[in-house]
């Protein structure tokens, strides 16, 4: 993956996630995938798609926007099309749905010890 591109860490994205801020989220996985677990407040459409569904999320155009696949590389070439079609702040969820949920289990079980 190419690093130059910002990421935003699991953890500081479940912080922005209990905030009371507003977050764009979008979910660039296949539909069953995203069937099997998503966000609640995550947009879908699948990475095949975007280009043809950017309209849906026009007015973000000016938002910071943090995309995610499973586990990071959907969401870089996602990152990557939306910064070239004028989208101004594209963060990718490092390590994608795969890292949120593992940091999920294991702030679960530090709460249960």
């Amino acid at each position: 993956m190419n690093n130059q591109l910002p990421c935003i860490e699991v953890d500081e994205f479940c912080r922005r996630r209990q905030s009371q801020s507003p977050l764009y989220v979008l979910d660039v996985r296949e539909r069953w995938e995203y069937e099997e677990y998503h966000l609640p407040e995550a947009k879908h459409i699948p990475l095949p798609e975007l280009l043809f569904r950017l309209d849906e999320i026009n007015t973000w155009r000016d938002k910071e926007v943090i995309v995610h696949c499973r586990s990071g590389m959907r969401g870089y070439q996602a990152q990557k099309l939306l910064l070239q079609c004028g989208f101004q702040t594209v963060l990718n969820l490092q390590g994608g749905i795969e890292a949120l949920m593992d940091y999920m289990m294991s702030q679960k079980d530090q709460e249960a010890q």
